[in-house]
C-alpha cells in the first residue's frame, strides 16, 4: 500500500502486524503500563485513536487494532468479513500479546466486537470505556431496519464500491460539528479504502447490523457477565445512529458507571473531542485502579 498520504505528525506511531489465516492484521502497540485496547468501527481504523494513543502512551500501553478490510490491514477478497470473525481477530490479538488485565475502548462496531470478549473473558477486563455503539439485536427497529437494507442492499453497496459512500458522505453526515473531519482528516479514511476490491468490509457492516441479529442477541443475553466492570459511557448526543435511548440501555448494564454526554457532538467522538478525552479517561483510570 502506497502510505505517501499518511500524516506521519498526526500518526507517528510504528506498525505492527501479525499473520492469521485470512492474511495480515496491522496493529499499534505504543507505551508501558497497564493496558489499553482500542476497537474502532466503519469504515475507520486504529487512526480514530491517534490522539488517545498519543496522550495516554506515556503512562498505558495502548493497543489499537485495524481489522481484517480496514485501515493498514490486509483486505483479501474472498474473506467473509462478519462481524463475528472480526472478533476472534481481536481475540487473537490479544492472546499472541499476552494481554492481561486490559481497558476496553470500544466505539461504532467496535462495541459488540470488543464486548464480545469482554463477554467471554470477563476475569481479563479490569474496565471498560464505552462510545456511541449497540450490544443487542436491532432486528424490527425502523430507523435500523431502514438503514442496513439501504447501505446495506444493492444500492449501498453500488455507493460504497464505487463511491467510497460510507469513508465520505455517511462519516460527515453523523458528524455533530463537521468542521471537525476536515478534509485532511477524512483523507486518512478514504485513503485505505481507495479501490472497489478494498471496500468489501465496509459495505459488509451495514447489511451485518440485522443480518446478524443472532449473534448479536447472543451477546446482550450475556450481558450479567460484564455488570460488574467499571464502566465510563462518554457519549455524542446529537448522533443520529446511537442516541439516547441506547445509552440509556447501556447505563442499564452496569453496577458501576460514569456517563458523561457531550452535546452537539456526533458518532465519531474521537474525532470531535479528540485530545480533550484524554483527561477524563486517565481520570477514570486512576479513580478504578
Amino acid at each position: 500500500m502506497n502510505l505517501e498520504w499518511l500524516d506521519r505528525k498526526a500518526y507517528p506511531f510504528h506498525s505492527n502486524f501479525i499473520d492469521l489465516d485470512m492474511g495480515r492484521m496491522h496493529y499499534v502497540d505504543e507505551g508501558h503500563g497497564e493496558t489499553i485496547v482500542m476497537c474502532h468501527g466503519n469504515p475507520t481504523w486504529s487512526f480514530l485513536y491517534r490522539h488517545l494513543i498519543k496522550g495516554l502512551s506515556p503512562a498505558y500501553r495502548c493497543v489499537a487494532m485495524d481489522y481484517i478490510g480496514f485501515g493498514l490491514s490486509d483486505k483479501p477478497p474472498e474473506w467473509s468479513y462478519l462481524p463475528q470473525m472480526q472478533a476472534q481477530n481481536v481475540e487473537s490479538l490479544i492472546n499472541r500479546l499476552g494481554l492481561k488485565d486490559i481497558t476496553l475502548v470500544v466505539q461504532d462496531w467496535g462495541g459488540p466486537i470488543g464486548l464480545s470478549y469482554a463477554l467471554r473473558h470477563p476475569d481479563n477486563v479490569k474496565r471498560l470505556v464505552i462510545m456511541n455503539t449497540w450490544l443487542w439485536s436491532v432486528k424490527g427497529v425502523r430507523e435500523y431496519e431502514f438503514f442496513s437494507g439501504l447501505l446495506g442492499g444493492p444500492l449501498g453497496r453500488f455507493l460504497i464500491k464505487r463511491f467510497n459512500f460510507f469513508a465520505g458522505p455517511v462519516m460527515k453526515y453523523v458528524s455533530g460539528d463537521r468542521s471537525k473531519l476536515d478534509r485532511a482528516t477524512q483523507c486518512h479514511y478514504l485513503k485505505p479504502l481507495a479501490t472497489p476490491a478494498e471496500r468489501k468490509g465496509s459495505w459488509v457492516f451495514p447489511k451485518r447490523i440485522i443480518d446478524s441479529s443472532e449473534w448479536l442477541a447472543s451477546l446482550w443475553a450475556q450481558h450479567e457477565q460484564i455488570r460488574h466492570l467499571p464502566t465510563l459511557l462518554l457519549w455524542g448526543m446529537s448522533d443520529p445512529s446511537f442516541k439516547a435511548r441506547e445509552l440509556q440501555r447501556f447505563e442499564s448494564i452496569f453496577a458501576t458507571y460514569q456517563t458523561i454526554r457531550f452535546e452537539g457532538v456526533g458518532h465519531f467522538v474521537q474525532e470531535e473531542k479528540k485530545e480533550a478525552l484524554v483527561p477524563l479517561i486517565e481520570t477514570f483510570l486512576v479513580e478504578n485502579f
